[in-house]
C-alpha cells in the first residue's frame, strides 16, 4: 500500500516509522530540502500549490494525508478526484481559521470562550466591549505554538496589540482562567468505526506544549470530550486522527482549537498504547481495522525545543525513551521528544523529576 503525505516535518517522521512495520511505502512533499521526514522516505520537493508535483504524488499514491494543518487546503482540493484524500480537504480549511473553527464549535454545541471578529481597530475596541478583558487577540490564521497572539489586560494593550497583529484578519477570545488543559485524541475509520484515547492532562510554556501525561482519570470529563469528538467527526465525515484541546473550567471542558491530524499531545502512545496514534490513523486511512487504543501502564512526554538533552543521560533514567527528530536545532522549534512508560504511575513520577532538568525545567513548575 502507497501513502502519500503533504508535508515533511516529524509528524509525518513518525507516520512513515509506524507504517514501515506494515509493510507500507511512502512518498512526502515539502518546500523544504532538508525536511526531515525525508530522512525516512523519498522526498518530493516542491511547493505546496505545485499543481504538477500534487499531481505526481496522486498518481503514485493510493491514498494522501496531511503532516500539519496549514497546509493549503487548495493543496487537499487539487489532490481530490486524483486520489482519496484523508482527513477530508474540509476540515483541514476549517482547523486553518480560528473564526471557522469556533463558529463551527459553537454550532455543534461545543463551549468555547466568548469570541468576537476583529477587522479594524475600531471593531478590536468594540470586541474588548463585547467579549470584555482580560481577551486575548488572535491572527485568524497560521497561528500554532503561541505565534500571532497577544494578551490584552487593560485598555492600555489595546492598540500596542494592534499595532503588532493588525496586518491580517483577528479574533478577540475571552480569556479563560483554566484549571488545567487537557486534550482528546480520536480516531475514526473509512467504515466510521470509531475509537478514543484516554484523556490526556498538557502543560504550554509560551504558548507551546512541554509535557502531556496520561492517562488522567476524569471520566465525566473524558466522557463529555468523547462525545464532543463524535460531533465533529460525524459533521465532516471524518476519516483519520482528530485531536480538540479544552481548557477545564469549573468543572467543565471549554474548546480552545481542533488539529486535524496526529497531535503533539498523543505522542505517548507511541510507547504508552496498544496502538499508537500514528498506527491507527495509518489504520484508518487505508480502511484497515483500527487497533486498541487502550493505555499501557502509565505515560509522560516532555517535548525537547530548540535542543535535545544528551542521549545518555535521557537513557539512564529507567523506562526513558528517546525520539529525536533529524532537525536542525534552533530557538523555539520541537526538535525531538521523550516519553517515560511504566506500571506504576509512582515511577513515571520519580522519572520526570530526573527528565525535566535535562529540558530546562522542573516537576514542580508544571504541579
Amino acid at each position: 500500500m502507497k501513502v502519500g503525505i503533504v508535508g515533511g516535518g516529524q509528524l509525518a517522521r513518525m507516520l512513515v516509522l509506524a507504517g514501515y512495520p506494515l509493510g507500507l511505502h511512502f512518498q512526502v512533499l515539502d518546500p523544504a530540502p532538508d525536511a526531515c521526514a525525508g530522512q525516512v522516505a523519498p522526498l518530493i520537493q516542491g511547493d505546496y500549490h505545485d499543481v504538477a508535483q500534487l499531481e505526481s504524488l496522486a498518481a503514485w499514491a493510493e491514498v494522501v494525508t496531511f503532516d500539519f494543518e496549514n497546509v493549503p487546503a487548495e493543496a487537499g482540493r487539487a489532490l481530490e478526484g486524483r486520489v482519496a484524500v484523508y482527513p477530508p480537504t474540509e476540515a483541514l480549511a476549517l482547523a486553518q481559521d480560528r473564526l471557522s473553527e469556533k463558529t463551527l464549535f459553537w454550532e455543534l454545541g461545543i463551549p468555547t470562550p466568548a469570541f468576537a471578529t476583529v477587522d479594524s481597530l475600531e471593531e478590536l475596541h468594540n470586541a474588548v466591549l463585547s467579549v470584555e478583558l482580560p481577551a486575548v487577540l488572535k491572527t485568524r490564521r497560521l497561528g500554532y505554538d503561541g505565534k500571532g497572539q497577544r494578551m490584552l489586560r487593560t485598555a492600555e494593550d489595546i492598540e500596542p496589540a494592534w499595532q503588532a497583529l493588525g496586518n491580517a484578519p483577528l479574533i478577540l477570545e475571552s480569556f479563560v482562567p483554566f484549571a488545567c488543559e487537557v486534550s482528546i485524541v480520536a480516531v475514526r475509520g473509512r467504515d466510521r468505526t470509531t475509537a478514543f484515547y484516554p484523556l490526556v492532562e498538557n502543560h504550554h510554556r509560551d504558548g507551546i506544549l512541554r509535557l502531556s501525561r496520561a492517562p488522567r482519570r476524569m471520566l465525566e470529563l473524558e466522557q463529555e470530550g468523547w462525545d464532543y469528538a463524535h460531533r465533529l467527526l460525524d459533521r465532516l465525515d471524518y476519516v483519520g486522527v482528530l485531536a480538540i484541546e479544552f481548557f477545564v473550567k469549573d468543572g467543565r471542558l471549554i474548546a480552545n482549537e481542533m488539529a486535524p491530524r496526529v497531535h503533539n499531545s498523543g505522542h505517548w502512545t507511541l510507547e504508552g498504547a496498544e496502538t499508537s496514534q500514528f498506527e491507527n490513523h495509518l489504520r484508518a486511512i487505508l480502511g484497515l481495522p483500527l487497533g486498541s487504543t487502550a493505555a499501557i501502564g502509565h505515560s509522560a512526554m516532555v517535548n525537547c525545543i530548540g535542543d535535545l538533552p544528551g542521549l545518555a543521560a535521557v537513557l539512564a533514567i529507567p523506562d526513558a525513551h528517546y525520539h529525536a527528530y533529524g532537525k536542525a536545532r534552533r530557538s523555539g522549534r520541537k526538535v525531538g521528544h521523550i516519553t517515560l512508560w511504566a506500571n506504576d504511575p509512582g515511577a513515571v513520577h520519580a522519572g520526570l523529576k530526573q527528565l525535566l532538568p535535562l529540558t530546562g525545567f522542573n516537576l514542580d513548575e508544571f504541579g
